[in-house]
């Protein structure tokens, strides 16, 4: 009788424990409904915005949190003081906060704020939101927020603003109120101090009512073309005629965790429909350093695309927009601002840069403040193999094709490696102690974690794990972890080894021929020794007098295996694994050293060896 209520017992339990227990990458949701009317004489505008949030945590939630990013633009902001203080400011920022001017400054101010009709609790915190919900939001349930806010667009300095240095009216990045991501690892409510950012999957519903002289381009599908006009409509349809000096735009951008838009009155727009359906578009202000190269990049990112989608994975809106704004180049859900004049080469170069963000920030959505690196160092590995492919195809001429196309952001990290200043990639982009440490650290150090990775798996399983990882982990937040374990499954080997190191310490990699000499048997040893504080897989490259050439791979005992051979022309072989701990490792070759003409480690240049005047031997 006992056992069978304790039979019972347990099935009571069990259905319970199984409801409560959730998965751990669950995705909250928004849906912005937002009208915005906009005053060019006064750089201002007003704001009704319906947020309809969804919870699909397991957690009840009190609290909630909005990004005013805006607020940055004031003196005294957080922004501002850390640009002052930082010993190696960003030269677009500088001190350039603090002088702003009452109608130069920017600001998102909340008139009011509703959960479900009813009047809650909220404070300005910088540039954070802070409100008390007055019904909490419990586990799978939705709550709608209704706002009325004001907002001034700053004098260009950092991404968004008006009046930049190429004279382009506005570029509105980071302009509403935006709610903060809530995920498993809590609320990531960062105030903004010009680094990295992080967004809540959702669906955007935008009106924007402006003077009608100006042209708008960026993220979502325009839905009335017909109030618009301005080469929106098939050729000789006319627009509807629209009362008043004003016109609203109207955009819908679903499944995105942001919302840009630039505007100005002297855009040309051009667009290109590609074969697959996907809609290209172009927004610059003509003259002698635009237009031209303006040009010719509607047919250079039309066969980009075709490269990229094969190689990364397919992208999947159907539009994308290369918008002449902001202060240099930056990411957002369907579009990017670039500064536009440039050389031809140069501008491919940032468009392609940004345009690789929609992979590994825009459709995979990482937090790329906690993990810059993998938003930052990722795109700069895929922009870097785009030029080169659009090099090999002529379709950018004057550049010959790079065997290693990474080799400059190998030089980034090895600077960064011997400045002293470097600090490991697990720090939060917004509190490196330098922006060099930063920025070499996410995209240079980022980028080689990728290219030295295909040197430890071999570049096949590499590519088949980079197109998995994008499939896998698209619109789920990946973190370290999750883009690692990918590349285990794919390749069998065990690379926990390779994380722990490269992201989380600064240990550096020197590995080099300590001695080479004939043994008492017919043959020789090599005696190779580890310098650095990172272990890794060695490959060694025996060239013969005969003229014959060999790689010895020599796999590291953490991995648990091999990479296979990589180049079909070689001999290849796999020698005994190096144990981490042995500072030292002695190969037996089965020749006399007269024999030998040269031994190199690394002959592929992928791993990041500090010291490469160790690694050559001349013999013979």
């Amino acid at each position: 009788m006992q056992r069978f209520r304790l039979l019972l017992l347990a099935l009571f339990f069990v259905p319970t424990l199984v409801m409560q227990a959730q998965p751990e990458r669950w995705q909250q949701r928004v849906a912005y409904q937002m009208n915005i009317d906009f005053d060019v004489t006064q750089h201002q505008f007003k704001g009704v915005q319906k947020l309809t949030y969804t919870n699909n945590s397991p957690d009840t939630l009190t609290k909630v949190f909005y990004h005013l990013y805006f607020n940055a633009f004031q003196p005294g902001s957080e922004m501002d003081v850390r640009s002052r203080t930082i010993p190696d400011p960003d030269s677009r920022v500088k001190d350039r906060i603090f002088y702003l001017k009452p109608n130069e400054i920017g600001y998102l101010k909340v008139n009011s704020l509703k959960q479900n009709g009813k009047a809650i609790t909220y404070e300005t915190n910088g540039t954070i939101l802070e409100v008390t919900l007055a019904t909490p939001l419990l586990p799978g349930s939705k709550t709608v927020f209704d706002m009325v806010f004001d907002g001034q667009v700053p004098v260009q300095i950092r991404r968004s603003g008006r009046d930049n240095s190429e004279g382009i009216a506005y570029s509105m990045a980071q302009w509403y109120p935006k709610m903060s991501e809530y995920d498993y690892q809590g609320w990531h409510a960062n105030p903004y101090v010009a680094r990295e950012f992080y967004g809540v999957w959702g669906d955007y519903d935008v009106n924007i009512t402006i003077d009608k002289a100006y042209t708008l381009g960026g993220s979502g599908y325009l839905q009335n073309p017909e109030a618009i006009g301005k080469g929106y409509l098939p050729a000789g349809v006319q627009p509807k005629a629209t009362p008043g000096n004003k016109l609203t735009w109207h955009f819908v951008a679903p499944n995105v965790h942001d919302f840009m838009w630039a505007a100005d009155p002297e855009y040309a727009h051009t667009s290109l429909k590609r074969k697959d359906g996907l809609v290209l578009n172009f927004y610059y202000q003509p003259g002698d350093k635009t237009t031209e190269s303006w040009e010719k990049l509607l047919q250079i990112m039309d066969k980009a695309f075709d490269y990229i989608n094969q190689r990364f994975g397919q992208y999947q809106y159907n539009q994308y927009s290369f918008v002449q704004g902001g202060d240099g180049g930056m990411e957002y859900p369907m579009a990017t601002l670039i500064t536009g004049e440039r050389s031809l080469y140069s501008l491919v170069g940032v468009a392609t840069h940004e345009l690789m963000h929609s992979w590994y920030q825009m459709m995979l959505g990482t937090n790329e403040s906690l993990y810059a690196w993998m938003d930052e160092g990722f795109t700069t590995y895929a922009s870097s193999e785009v030029m080169n492919y659009l090099v090999e195809q002529n379709v950018l001429t004057g550049r010959k094709k790079l065997d290693n196309p990474h080799l400059a952001t190998y030089g980034g990290y090895f600077n960064l490696a011997a400045s002293g200043e470097e600090e490991p990639m697990t720090t939060h982009s917004d509190h490196y102690n330098l922006n060099q440490a930063y920025g070499s650290a996410a995209y240079n150090k980022g980028s080689v974690f990728l290219a030295q990775l295909a040197y430890v798996i071999g570049k096949k399983d590499f590519d088949r794990g980079l197109l998995r990882y994008f499939y896998t982990w698209k619109g789920k937040h990946p973190n370290a972890n999750d883009c690692v374990r990918i590349f285990e499954k794919t390749s069998g080997l065990e690379l926990d080894w390779y994380k722990e190191y490269w992201v989380n310490t600064t240990r550096t990699i020197d590995y080099g021929i300590k001695s080479f000499k004939d043994t008492s048997n017919v043959g020789s040893v090599v005696t190779l020794a580890r310098e650095g504080g990172m272990p890794m897989p060695v490959d060694l490259e025996v060239t013969y007098v005969d003229g014959s050439t060999e790689i010895i791979n020599i796999p590291l005992e953490l991995m648990r295996g091999s990479k296979p051979q990589e180049n079909a022309t070689a001999k290849f072989r796999v020698a005994p694994d190096w144990n981490w701990t042995n500072p030292t490792y002695q190969l037996v070759l089965p020749v006399r050293s007269n024999q030998v003409k040269t031994l190199k480690i690394d002959p592929s240049l992928r791993m990041a060896d500090v010291n490469r005047e160790n690694n050559n031997l001349d013999v013979n």
